[in-house]
């Protein structure tokens, strides 16, 4: 067993998977800390690195392409501290972390695992039903839906509309920005009707406007992961580039009843804008942002 425990966290390598246990001091995100522990495959890594610094230093590990479905949701987004596949290491346990790294390289390499993109999850994500507070409204998915109940501060065409409720199967992808705290980030659920759609979050009736707490919107990672693990793989998708991302305008076709989606939007805005929910400014700027995006 190679192991190493820091207040970041602990990675224990058994010689067939490395487990990754959050620390639980108050400098660990709550996001890592409300995920919990991550038991990667050794098939699912591409490589370990450690990089030693001045005062501390950083287990890195890489996972293959298309293993897991966080990196799949999160597209390279999470801020560092947030990364469960990095580790800060003090400087002191440098030989430690040089082993561990060492021990996981020679087992990549006696079992001889490639480094090519997967064509399936090897990790299973988080498990379901997962639920987040965020700033725009509380989104949840039992594993067959996602349901997002609007705050009193969301748009009031969301508010209008009432609950959202999406099948897994109407979905075509998952879309993630986080709050960085200087920029508002986003969580959007594409659907097969709204995949040409170019409304902005703080409008669209599938995304969730992440404006509030940065620490706290990052937990919408959470579900974005248990969702996209729940979705056909990028590897079936047509249209897949080197990065491993969908080129979605390319793969999915408009809907055959394209012009009819546009009636209809048109027509509920126009039902909301005579009840008075909505202003005639705010009427004409929805409008305009639905026309843009069809």
């Amino acid at each position: 067993m190679a192991e190493i425990i820091q207040r970041d966290g602990t990675w224990a390598f058994d010689g067939t998977t490395v487990r990754i246990t959050p620390g639980l001091h108050r400098s660990v995100p709550l996001l890592r800390q409300t995920y919990g522990e991550i038991a990667v495959p050794l098939e699912a890594v591409a490589s370990i690195v450690f990089e030693p610094e001045r005062k501390r230093g950083r287990l890195r590990m890489r996972l293959r392409e298309g293993a897991d479905p966080l990196l799949q949701a999160t597209g390279g987004r999470l801020p560092d501290p947030a990364d469960p596949y990095r580790l800060t290491v003090d400087i002191d346990r440098a030989g430690v972390a040089e082993y561990v790294a060492e021990e996981i390289r020679h087992a990549l390499l006696l079992d001889q695992i490639p480094k090519e993109p997967t064509k399936t999850y090897l990790l299973p994500g988080p498990p379901v039903p997962v639920s987040v507070r965020s700033s725009d409204g509380t989104v949840s998915f039992d594993g067959t839906q996602v349901r997002i109940d609007w705050s009193d501060t969301s748009d009031r065409v969301k508010r209008a509309t009432g609950p959202r409720i999406i099948n897994v199967g109407d979905l075509v992808q998952v879309e993630w920005l986080p709050n960085s705290g200087y920029e508002d980030g986003f969580l959007r659920f594409v659907t097969r009707e709204t995949v040409f759609s170019k409304l902005p979050p703080e409008k669209d009736p599938y995304a969730l406007d992440l404006w509030g707490s940065a620490r706290r919107d990052l937990l919408t990672a959470l579900v974005a992961t248990a969702v996209t693990a729940r979705l056909p793989h990028p590897s079936t998708r047509p249209g897949v580039d080197h990065a491993d991302r969908p080129q979605l305008a390319a793969s999915v076709p408009p809907p055959t009843d394209h012009h009819d989606v546009l009636l209809r939007r048109l027509r509920e805005l126009g039902e909301l804008h005579r009840d008075g929910v909505l202003t005639d400014e705010e009427f004409a700027m929805t409008k305009a942002a639905v026309l843009r995006g069809f």
